[in-house]
């Protein structure tokens, strides 16, 4: 199946509970939430119809590898990439399976994540686009188009949760 990238919304009076148990914003399976599945079946049809609301939900399929290098800080930019934050982190392998990645991001983080994301237009993803290449084998401009779609997923899910002062839990895995 993959690895893939799920972020779950928080109010800011659940921060608290959000740092000290993620796992408990984060939802018990994530990818039929994402999908449309029925939670745990082990047989189920999929709509592909995201289950959670797009203002509580972010998913990013495999597309957050390319968006962890497009927003990563480089020697060239150290400061760059406060929203970096947003998509930094791998999974821990280790026999058949990995451990995922969760972090926190609080309310008052996300401002600034925001403002960095939001910053980015199509010229800057065609810039690095030429540097990169998907592991997957996609041609360059169904990549660009996959990668320019789920990049304005994500500005438009940071724009709702700093519009209304939450934070997330995301899980790379």
């Amino acid at each position: 199946m993959g690895i893939r990238y799920y972020a779950y919304a928080f109010d800011a009076d659940l921060a608290e509970q959000a740092v000290d148990d993620p796992h408990s914003i984060l939802s018990s399976d994530p990818l039929a939430d994402a999908w449309g599945l029925e939670p745990h079946a082990s047989v189920s049809v999929a709509t592909f119809e995201q289950v959670s609301p797009k203002r509580d939900m972010l998913y990013l399929d495999k597309v957050w590898s390319a968006l962890q290098s497009l927003t990563c800080p480089t020697t060239d930019v150290p400061d760059a990439g406060s929203c970096y934050r947003m998509f930094e982190g791998s999974v821990t392998m280790h026999g058949l399976g990995w451990d995922p990645w969760v972090r926190t991001i609080l309310p008052v983080e996300v401002p600034a994540i925001r403002d960095d994301l939001c910053a980015i237009d199509e010229d800057q993803v065609r810039t690095w686009a030429r540097t990169w290449r998907s592991r997957h084998g996609a041609d360059d401009d169904d990549e660009l188009r996959y990668v320019l779609d789920y990049l304005r997923r994500a500005q438009t899910f940071v724009e709702t949760l700093a519009a209304d002062g939450r934070g997330m839990v995301y899980l790379i895995g």
